[in-house]
């Protein structure tokens, strides 16, 4: 099979993940563009050189394709763009007809655009370091009090007029695209099309739109980074049977952070999206382990605290995956001593911690059912992608980010960690670390091994 994956960004665990976990079995053979075509923190991807490549793309059978890339350079500058609907359309049909002669089946995703609750504007338009919480209040105020009584939020008073004015022309813009793209789905254009909505409240402009757009025939899921890797494992032609397994059972009807829906839907919606079956332990052909929270999801990064896991664990006699999402950012330290305590590589279909619950699980089952269905497979690429996900998810974001206030060089800190994850693989370790984005957000594992 012949696959092209044009990623949200450069980041590794957008770019480098798909392209590793590809190489699980050789029998795929990935097309993707140059790293340096695409965005990043500070600049959006290159439009025209992506055009170009497209262009010269040879017969594939699957597009897995992030719009926001074509449309704006990226999920970031998709918040960021200042073009005008009519100029991103014109773009758009123009792209749409280089991939129609194709002749492939094109799997895609687009962002309905985040409303971050906070006064960060590493991402957002620069107004956010002092409005940027403001705009989130009054976008839910909005939607959970004004749209009912017809009231108009104090807020209003607050925020600027010209701020709030770019604001919701900005995310109409892109409502207006996204309802375009659901037109293309009428058309027959997508094989596959979906919505994302990350870093999303209860109510908000941007749970309204995924309402709409619901309405009118879309389909949505929560998530962002992943959903390509989730677009990847429905592609696939494999029929894989998976049970989830709680580890916190009395507690799956939480809501993790960054998402709107339970733990317990968010699998559920993860796997199916995945064109996996959910079954019981007994009909499965993985059992997925699921680290969940207690009272709520901890956050490592705003230290928000969380009870680890505190019991034995016994992995299923069957084959095995774990998402372990009791924190956001990062790995529990506690269930990851027990687990590998108990590890077993036999059966093993792979371990994830990262970012949100959705991020987690959706890069967790695609490299699952890679391996799972694979013609020939190749277990050093398995296992390099097992190496990552520990010494960042664990290593990393649980441990290290903790002792540092910089990007710096951070390979004397992980050594100790490296040995650990060595012993449990099997495996020779000799990597180089970097910040690709220049922030602790994200550390890229380069290794010389494969």
């Amino acid at each position: 099979m012949k696959y092209c994956i044009i990623p949200i960004d450069n980041r590794p665990v957008c770019y480098g993940l798909a392209r590793d976990i590809a190489k699980i079995d050789e029998n795929i053979e990935l097309f993707i563009p140059p790293r340096g075509m695409l965005g990043d923190l500070k600049k959006s991807a290159d439009i025209i050189g992506l055009h170009n490549w497209l262009c010269q793309l040879p017969e594939v059978d699957v597009i897995i394709l992030s719009l926001d890339t074509l449309a704006y350079g990226g999920l970031i500058p998709s918040r960021r763009c200042p073009e005008t609907f009519e100029e991103i359309k014109s773009r758009m049909i123009d792209f749409k007809n280089v991939l129609k002669a194709k002749n492939a089946k094109i799997y895609a995703v687009s962002s309905i655009m985040r409303i971050s609750d906070n006064n960060c504007n590493e991402e957002e338009k620069e107004y956010w370091d002092k409005y940027g919480k403001k705009i989130f209040e009054y976008s839910y105020s909005k939607h959970k009090y004004a749209s009912n009584l017809g009231l108009e939020s104090p807020l209003r008073r607050i925020i600027p007029e010209n701020i709030l004015a770019d604001y919701k022309r900005t995310r109409h813009r892109n409502f207006k695209i996204n309802k375009m793209y659901l037109d293309w789905k009428k058309e027959g254009f997508f094989e596959t099309l979906i919505f994302s909505k990350d870093d999303c409240a209860e109510y908000g402009y941007n749970v309204m739109e995924a309402q709409q757009l619901v309405k009118m025939g879309g389909d949505v899921i929560t998530g962002a980074d992943e959903i390509p890797l989730s677009l990847f494992s429905k592609s696939l032609d494999t029929q894989l049977y998976v049970a989830p397994v709680f580890l916190e059972p009395e507690s799956k009807n939480l809501i993790s952070n960054y998402e709107d829906v339970s733990i317990e839907k968010s699998v559920r919606n993860q796997l199916e999206f995945a064109g996996v079956k959910i079954v019981e332990p007994e009909n499965a052909d993985i059992i997925l382990l699921v680290n969940n929270f207690k009272s709520r999801q901890g956050e490592i990064v705003m230290k928000i605290e969380t009870e680890q896991f505190s019991g034995e664990l016994t992995l299923p006699e069957k084959p095995y995956m774990i998402a372990d999402v009791r924190n956001a950012n990062g790995a529990d330290n506690n269930f990851a001593a027990e687990f590998f305590k108990k590890f077993r590589y036999d059966g093993f279909y792979g371990y994830s911690a990262w970012n949100t619950s959705a991020n987690t699980l959706g890069s967790l089952i695609c490299c699952a059912k890679v391996k799972f269905g694979a013609k020939k497979y190749n277990d050093t690429a398995f296992k390099k992608i097992q190496m990552i996900r520990l010494l960042d998810d664990w290593a990393y974001q649980a441990n290290i980010r903790q002792q540092i206030t910089e990007p710096c060089n951070i390979h004397d800190l992980i050594k100790p960690y490296e040995g650990k994850v060595s012993q449990l693989l099997d495996l020779k370790i000799k990597n180089e670390y970097y910040f690709p984005w220049n922030r602790l957000f994200e550390v890229e594992v380069s290794d010389e091994l494969f």
